[in-house]
């Protein structure tokens, strides 16, 4: 978890702006992220896009 956090620590809205892209089903409520509530955030992504955290992670990974 920690890695995701640091993943997306001051990079969030140009994350946000490529999962819009890649994944236009995905809401502003969807990408809501608030400190301290990245599993919400991951638990979100995961029912809305049919992937793993591991997947996920990934991907945040790349960009």
């Amino acid at each position: 978890m920690n890695s995701f956090k640091n993943k997306i620590s001051g990079n969030w809205n140009v994350i946000k702006g490529k999962l819009k892209q890649e994944y236009g089903e995905l809401t502003d409520d969807d990408l809501a992220y608030e400190d301290g509530k990245e599993d919400e955030l991951l638990g979100r992504l995961e029912k809305k896009l049919g992937k793993t955290k591991d997947d996920i992670n990934e991907m945040i990974g790349k960009w």
